[in-house]
């Protein structure tokens, strides 16, 4: 569990490896379900928590995210919140969101990010207040979601776009996926000492049993191959010194499904 401004966050493994996340406005008292792949341990935790959500919020529409969503939306009479683009693939919506529309959040502004790549609607919303990124499976800590729909040019767009969020903005990703991209990050830009650290630190918490997640846009930005795809270093050691910044992600992402 994590407090941020305003923000009390929960995460709940689900699945083998994915990731769903109970929300509450600390002001209000709202409580939302983030990507619940599976309902069960959803509600083992609310029934910890003693709370009821009032929204499930959907960031794309594969099944390990939104298999557990109208279960729930059933059970506690909450509302589903998706991608007014992908409204056909997901779940009956109540709010059908979209970059223009924003959304609101038990009085929390937040800003709805369109970020096609892994599936072509997929969206991600950032909660400016909490400082905090509900990023499904578009960027990972230390990776990024494979091109299942979209192009490399969309998805470099798309991580392009959360890059530019604050520092300190807190990423909660779809998947426990850090250890293995650590791994394959390594082999992408060995040179980099943040990377060499953090590579260390992800290998201990998985051995203490403890999740990697939340990363920050900050730690990204030092780290993750997928996020540093312009920096000349990178470039320079994939021998792509003259490549735009989207044709070196597109090998980067490459290189990674081949592995």
């Amino acid at each position: 569990m994590s407090t941020l401004d305003a923000l009390e966050i929960h995460l709940v493994p689900v699945l083998t490896d994915n990731y769903a996340y109970i929300l509450r406005d600390t002001d209000t008292e709202t409580v939302g379900v983030v990507d619940p792949g599976e309902a069960e341990p959803v509600e083992a935790a609310l029934t910890q928590l003693g709370w009821r959500p009032e929204w499930i919020i959907l960031t794309h529409h594969h099944g390990d995210h939104i298999a557990g969503a109208e279960r729930l939306a059933g059970g506690y009479n909450a509302k589903i919140a998706g991608a007014a683009a992908d409204s056909k693939r997901l779940p009956p919506l109540d709010a059908a969101v979209t970059a223009e529309t924003g959304w609101d959040f038990g009085g929390q502004t937040v800003e709805v990010i369109e970020t096609p790549g892994h599936t072509i609607g997929h969206i991600a919303y950032h909660f400016p207040r909490a400082r905090a990124l509900f990023a499904g499976d578009t960027l990972f800590s230390l990776g990024c979601g494979r091109l299942f729909e979209g192009t490399a040019a969309q998805m470099w767009d798309s991580l392009s776009k959360l890059a530019e969020l604050p520092p300190e903005t807190r990423v909660y990703c779809g998947h426990e996926y850090t250890q293995n991209l650590a791994a394959f990050a390594l082999t992408i830009d060995p040179n980099n000492p943040a990377l060499r650290q953090r590579a260390e630190e992800v290998v201990q918490l998985r051995a203490d049993d403890k999740p990697t997640i939340p990363t920050t846009i900050g730690k990204e930005l030092a780290t993750n191959p997928f996020l540093r795809a312009g920096e000349p270093s990178l470039k320079h050691a994939l021998g792509m010194a003259e490549a735009d910044a989207a044709a070196v992600f597109a090998e980067i992402r490459r290189r990674k499904d081949a592995a």
